[in-house]
């Protein structure tokens, strides 16, 4: 009786079986690979834009005398440094007219309430705590009549998933980078 039915005794339909059972697992595994992928690429550009407006900052000129306090206007020599600071981060250039490495719908996406992405501030650190040894020689800052003012370059930027293409917009994660870099003035 089995030799007239020889369709139950095949094995040939259970590997497409086996390919429903597993199929679903791929899908995932290679979906989350690339998201994950761009989330990194993503979070690595912030970083390395903020890094290059911190870096920027730390080579401008400081006014003469200067007052380290929280606000930039009193450290820096020119009046526009904040903007110009800002400018270098999201762009690439003093102008704001450079080639960034993201267009400006990048920085339109904010994080919360707070309609600004990229924050510049400034700190001050002490001599006394370059100088460990009690010295008096704290390197190019010796000539510097007051505190050490330390530039802080932060942004604050929505994350735009790969999936949201397929009409998963479902992420709310906000990407997060801050550089600091001790002015120098030269």
């Amino acid at each position: 009786m089995m030799e007239r039915f020889p369709l139950l005794r095949s094995d040939g339909a259970s590997a497409a079986v086996e390919m429903a059972l597993v199929l679903p697992f791929l899908l995932a595994l290679l979906f989350g690979s690339v998201e994950l992928g761009n989330y990194f690429m993503s979070e690595h550009a912030l970083e390395k834009q903020v890094r290059d407006g911190a870096r920027y900052a730390a080579r401008l000129t400081l006014k003469q005398p200067y007052n380290c306090t929280a606000d930039p206007a009193t450290v820096f020599a020119d009046p526009n440094a904040s903007a110009d600071i800002i400018n270098v981060t999201e762009t690439g250039a003093v102008s704001g007219t450079g080639f960034p490495r993201w267009d400006a719908s990048y920085w339109a996406r904010t994080c919360g309430q707070d309609p600004q992405t990229v924050t510049v501030s400034i700190n001050c650190v002490t001599k006394g705590d370059i100088d460990t040894g009690g010295s008096g020689q704290t390197g190019i800052y010796t000539a510097l009549d007051g505190d050490i003012p330390v530039v802080t370059v932060s942004a604050r930027v929505k994350y735009l998933s790969v999936l949201s293409t397929l009409g998963f917009n479902a992420t709310n994660l906000c990407m997060t980078a801050e550089s600091k870099a001790a002015v120098q003035g030269i």
